[in-house]
């Protein structure tokens, strides 16, 4: 008798601990939700969610307290989202190296990023643009191209670091047009633009909120947004594909995730909020200023953000190895 009691109240425990779920997931956020940045503070993904997180605090009727929590190309930040528990008060503002290019650039990532995380939404991207100095003799991407095949013994560019998205976007870039150029990795996207500016670097590949005021000052050249369309933040500025490079895409991404088996009711929630939020013309206008577009509506839906992961995991992991791209 005693063994089906224990049995009766073990049956009776787990049966209330799966009903109080979906109660708690009802009730979602009924305290301060932490929103991690897996980023220094100060960065530009950092300031761009800063913008964008005391709207989703109004519309959720709950603090959202960003922590930055750094290291590891971000994954530190990123790992810990993954394995807190799936109640929604753990977030992450994950980023196109957490959940993307990290996969492949580290032998043994701390995470699985397509599996070990439940999308929400993509929300912002940042384009970056092809910039060379300003007395390099090309005007489009096509003398660039040309120029570069003849040239790329001689040539440099330069980015914010080993690994990072310049780097990449640049990396990109290099194999697709066919040639060889030497990379200066610099400690900061500042160095490496001054060296641009000074003429002792070629071209770079950089984000357009940091290439747009030299280019403005006419310290360096705009060729190309490295992307299939032009961006509405830079419309004079012509995109690959109308310069003869289709499907070649290197803007920088922000999304928002939750722990795996994080309960649809909280997913739907912070999904409705965080589109508000995007919607809302002040936040819009401020990230545009901030040099970020929000992505289109038809972009932002957990199904659309997973597949966008995997496709971009699978993307960045060609260029990676073929360019022997190794964490500093």
């Amino acid at each position: 008798m005693r063994s089906r009691s224990t049995f009766a109240s073990f049956v009776f425990v787990a049966a209330l601990a799966a009903a109080s779920v979906p109660a708690a997931a009802q009730s979602w956020p009924n305290r301060p939700v932490t929103l991690v940045v897996p980023l220094a503070a100060g960065g530009g993904s950092d300031g761009l969610v800063r913008v964008f997180a005391p709207r989703l605090s109004e519309l959720l009727g709950q603090s959202v307290i960003i922590e930055n929590v750094g290291g590891a190309g971000g994954m530190i930040g990123a790992s810990r989202v993954a394995k807190a528990a799936p109640d929604g008060y753990q977030i992450l503002l994950g980023t196109s190296g957490t959940q993307a290019t990290n996969q492949s650039i580290y032998a043994k990532p701390l995470y699985d990023a397509a599996t070990d995380f439940t999308p929400v939404a993509l929300i912002f991207e940042v384009p970056q643009l092809l910039i060379t100095k300003k007395d390099l003799p090309v005007g489009n991407l096509k003398e660039f191209i040309a120029y570069a095949k003849t040239n790329q013994a001689a040539m440099q560019f330069g980015s914010s670091g080993a690994g990072g998205s310049g780097h990449l976007a640049c990396a990109l870039l290099n194999s697709r047009i066919g040639v060889n150029v030497t990379h200066i990795p610099y400690r900061g996207g500042g160095p490496a633009m001054q060296d641009l500016i000074a003429g002792r670097l070629d071209y770079q590949c950089a984000l357009a909120n940091i290439a747009m005021p030299q280019i403005e000052g006419h310290n360096a050249k705009a060729l190309a947004v490295l992307s299939p369309e032009r961006s509405p933040l830079m419309p004079a500025i012509p995109s690959m594909k109308e310069q003869g490079l289709s499907d070649f895409d290197a803007a920088a991404w922000n999304g928002i995730f939750l722990p795996k088996d994080t309960p649809r009711e909280i997913v739907e929630k912070l999904h409705g909020a965080i589109v508000a939020a995007l919607d809302t013309p002040a936040v819009r206008d401020r990230l545009r200023q901030l040099g970020a577009a929000v992505v289109a509506p038809e972009r932002r839906s957990p199904a659309y953000l997973q597949k966008f992961v995997e496709s971009e995991i699978a993307t960045w992991a060609a260029t990676i190895k073929a360019a022997g791209i190794q964490p500093q």
